[in-house]
């Protein structure tokens, strides 16, 4: 305060460098929503999802962007693989999917949307890799096209680890089942065996008397020496 009272007009010389600095902050605030502005496009999609051999998976995404688009927006999908600037394996129009792809890539997507789904039929272990969204459409401003930046790390497992389960079980199955079929077999022998001693206990208690009666009228008509 001792400045504005011993040099005159200090306090509209103060008033001054405020409003110079008030102005240079709300330029600065201004340059930098328009820049966001002019950034405010990208596209979104998970970063990494884990799939089965022989299985299928599904890659969603979605895009935003602040233009104004175009009476005819001629909205294209392609999809990259492996990196940033690898070999293109779709593209929605004109059609194409590559050949390593050829009948597995489906584009669950239709125009205007801003989100869909990429679906990939029976993986194999060489889909294993990095895949990335692009798009291109036009707009009042002209023709814009963009890529999500880090895309979707796509990772393959082995369907071996789960089938090698299922053996040991109809191993164990099979086991139990021929225990029970064994312990059956020896139960039914030991009926049989104990049904078969008493047929022979009672015949040898039916025929017993017998023979004894037959040899004591046999020695009765022996005649006498």
């Amino acid at each position: 305060m001792v400045p504005l009272v011993l040099f005159p007009g200090g306090i509209q010389a103060m008033a001054c460098i405020l409003l110079l600095l008030q102005s240079a902050a709300c330029l600065q605030a201004g340059n930098s929503a328009g820049s966001n502005k002019v950034n405010a496009f990208g596209v979104n999609q998970p970063a990494r999802l884990s799939g089965v051999q022989g299985g299928s998976i599904e890659i969603p995404f979605s895009f935003y962007f602040p233009w104004e688009l175009a009476e005819d927006p001629q909205m294209r999908i392609l999809w990259r693989w492996k990196n940033f600037h690898g070999e293109f394996i779709y593209n929605s129009t004109p059609p194409f999917i590559n050949a390593h792809f050829k009948n597995r890539l489906i584009l669950n997507w239709t125009q205007p949307q801003t989100s869909g789904v990429l679906i990939i039929l029976d993986l194999k272990a060489k889909d294993q890799t990095t895949y990335f969204c692009k798009i291109m459409l036009n707009t009042r401003e002209g023709m814009q096209s963009w890529q999500s930046i880090s895309g979707t790390q796509l990772i393959i497992s082995s369907a071996i680890s789960t089938t090698m389960q299922r053996p040991s079980i109809v191993t164990s199955a099979v086991t139990t089942s021929g225990l029970e079929d064994t312990e059956d077999h020896l139960h039914s022998y030991l009926v049989n065996l104990g049904a078969m001693v008493g047929v022979v206990v009672a015949t040898a208690v039916l025929i017993t008397p017998v023979c004894v009666l037959m040899v004591f009228l046999w020695r009765k008509q022996r005649p006498a020496d």
